[in-house]
């Protein structure tokens, strides 16, 4: 099959039981389809670069969650800013979509959320490209400690020293920390200033970091679907992650012994400075397997 010409990405919103879902949408969608998921602090703005590079080869989806980027942000009394939910809608997005198997790229918050997919349907997810999505306690690093304070003592005190995560310096640093700042775009981490300050945005981020402790404890669930399911899994890390410990990425080995890893000379955001190595990455691992492999 000759690769599709047509890279240029469509922007959509799906309606998920009342919630407006953003969406940027680019490829075949009669090829292969790879579901990019996106993390804190960020949107689906971060693949901006990486999509245009797969969608020669394939159908890629890349969904902002509720909360983020241009996805609707609900107020948190009516909707519960868990994990869980956010798996939820994830998942009645791709339902909404039509997408009955797909590859993930899961990268921090994206990993409890895709991961949490792949334990409800093993049968739909036909690879996982983890990007420093963390599903192993020895990738967690230090930096999780102030976090980690507030899920064993859900204190005013504990929570507020929290807000330091969401301002402009922290974005910021996490965009530049370990790696090239000059090559790191500046409207990346701006944009994602901007939507964090939004009213009540502030609140909503500071559940999901006491929520962040569900992942933690599901981290068993997810490695049994490691070893029981063995889905073909590439582990692209950046190995100067402030957050996530390369030590994660390794780990993926031992409950998947095919699983393949690499470490990349950079930080959190890799796709900011790596994109064209990790999106060649993806087409050659991605185009190994049988059925609903990418046309070479």
């Amino acid at each position: 099959m000759a690769p599709n010409q047509n890279t240029e990405p469509h922007y959509h919103t799906q309606d998920i039981d009342g919630l407006k879902i953003f969406y940027r949408e680019s490829g075949d969608p009669a090829a292969p389809t790879l579901l990019l998921l996106h993390g804190f602090p960020t949107s689906s703005h971060m693949f901006r670069n990486l999509i245009p590079l797969l969608s020669r080869h394939m159908h890629v989806i890349a969904p902002d969650l509720p909360g983020f980027g241009f996805s609707d942000a609900p107020n948190r009394e009516t909707f519960g800013y868990t994990f869980n939910r956010l798996a939820d809608v994830i998942e009645r997005f791709t339902e909404a979509l039509g997408l009955t198997r797909f590859a993930m790229y899961i990268f921090d918050y994206g990993a409890p959320v895709g991961l949490r997919l792949a334990l409800r349907h093993p049968e739909r997810i036909t690879a996982i490209v983890s990007q420093n999505g963390n599903a192993y306690e020895e990738g967690l690093s230090d930096g999780w400690n102030p976090i980690q304070r507030y899920w064993t003592n859900p204190s005013i005190e504990n929570r507020k020293a929290l807000t330091a995560f969401l301002s402009r310096e922290s974005t910021m640093w996490q965009y530049t920390h370990g790696t090239d700042e000059s090559r790191v775009a500046p409207e990346s981490y701006t944009l994602d200033v901007a939507l964090l300050t939004r009213p009540g945005n502030e609140d909503i981020q500071l559940d999901l970091f006491l929520d962040y402790a569900s992942n933690v404890k599901m981290y068993p669930e997810f490695q049994t679907y490691f070893r029981t399911h063995r889905p073909p899994t590439l582990a692209l890390w950046g190995k100067h992650d402030p957050f996530f410990l390369p030590a994660g990425a390794m780990a993926f080995t031992r409950d998947n012994p095919n699983a393949k890893v690499e470490l990349l000379d950079t930080g959190h955001f890799a796709l900011e400075t790596h994109s064209a190595e990790i999106g060649v990455k993806i087409i050659d691992f991605l185009a190994a397997f049988g059925p609903g492999r990418v046309p070479a």
